[in-house]
């Protein structure tokens, strides 16, 4: 397995979504924030009559001569509310009253759902105890409440952070089955099992909370080989259309040719995907083109690049980077052609009904192969 590719590619995901331009909290298009690969808690999927997932579920084929061990490793996105609260009282005891924003010495602290990074890695299996007992792992990320002090230039406090993170409960189940001569059918199935009351209603945002966020798995094969799903030999296509993924899409990873590492992605990838090397870093928002997201930052007003640097840490340092870009970096953002190569109609997926997928050319750089 290559790590660092695996790791590269993996990041890129586990961000989409995460922060979209323009990356302010007071763009109208960050009122509701968008994510990918969202694993909901039960109850409030049910009352929302599955409209919003509790589940995820990837399977994908193996092929195998010995005793091949399964690694597996789940990663995702907690989210993490913060709220500010504005000193109203200093003596006796100090209390605080929660605000949509705080102005400390010419700096304003605005409420924002931060996120911390989160990976469960299963005990390595082999396929064949995976066939006779499939493994049952429960899982927890504990609730966490963070109180920071926000002082002014003269060291009095005149306000607080408060960063909480709600408990979060689930359980993944993997198994495999031989379904052919040396060749076994591998599932992976996350659920979200956190407690959540919906009498009060259906809060999206209290929801998210409580949910996964970016969730997407790592499969990688010991003396095996995983098949493509998007492009599977022929003698395995109609075993690989039986395979039912849900909320995911198995790809393969490495370079080109390897078959030791699946990333089951929440977007839509092809065989192999690579990072650009134009490209100078994250900007969250992976169905744009990297050369568009950089001007338009570019572009903001000198309050709309206060208010981007004082909304979240990976933003200020995505305006860091993007404002001391080098002429030259920038310019090789406008376009580079890797390659020709002959469009394949039979270019094709099928998912465990058997429909056709439609695989449509993706804008970001870091989705192709070949990108241009």
């Amino acid at each position: 397995m290559n790590l660092a590719m695996v790791e590269k590619i993996a990041k890129a995901v586990l961000y989409e979504g995460y922060l979209l331009y323009p990356y302010r909290p007071s763009a109208v298009k960050n009122q509701q924030r968008w994510n990918f690969g969202v694993v909901f808690p039960y109850s409030y999927s049910q009352a929302q009559t599955g409209s919003d997932r509790w589940m995820i579920e990837t399977e994908c084929l193996v092929e195998a001569n010995e005793r091949p061990a399964l690694e597996v490793r789940v990663r995702l996105l907690q989210l993490v509310e913060r709220s500010m609260g504005q000193l109203i009282q200093r003596l006796p005891g100090e209390h605080f009253q929660l605000v949509e924003g705080l102005e400390v010495d010419g700096k304003v602290f605005h409420p924002w759902q931060e996120a911390v990074e989160r990976e469960i890695t299963l005990p390595v299996r082999s396929l064949a105890d995976l066939s006779s007992e499939p493994l049952v792992e429960p899982f927890t990320l504990p609730s966490e409440k963070h109180v920071d002090p926000l002082c002014d230039s003269s060291g009095q406090t005149v306000g607080i952070i408060i960063r909480a993170q709600r408990l979060i409960q689930g359980v993944i189940l993997v198994s495999a089955k031989q379904v052919g001569d040396k060749v076994s059918r591998i599932s992976v199935r996350i659920e979200n099992e956190s407690a959540f009351d919906v009498s009060g209603g259906l809060n999206r945002e209290s929801a998210l909370l409580r949910s996964l966020v970016s969730t997407h798995t790592i499969l990688g094969i010991e003396d095996g080989a995983f098949v493509s799903a998007l492009d599977p030999p022929e003698s395995l296509r109609e075993l690989a259309a039986d395979c039912h993924n849900l909320g995911a899409w198995p790809v393969l990873l490495g370079e080109e040719g390897q078959r030791d590492t699946m990333l089951s992605s929440p977007i839509i990838l092809y065989d192999y995907p690579q990072i650009a090397p134009e490209s100078a870093g994250d900007l969250f928002d992976g169905t744009e083109i990297d050369e568009i997201l950089s001007l338009r930052i570019l572009t903001l007003t000198e309050e709309e690049k206060r208010e981007m640097r004082q909304s979240d840490e990976r933003a200020r340092e995505l305006l860091e980077r993007t404002e001391t870009l080098p002429m030259e970096q920038l310019m090789k953002l406008h376009g580079v052609l890797r390659g020709m190569r002959p469009l394949k109609e039979d270019m094709r997926s099928t998912s465990g009904n058997g429909t056709r997928l439609k695989i449509s050319a993706l804008w970001n750089t870091w989705r192709l192969p070949e990108s241009v």
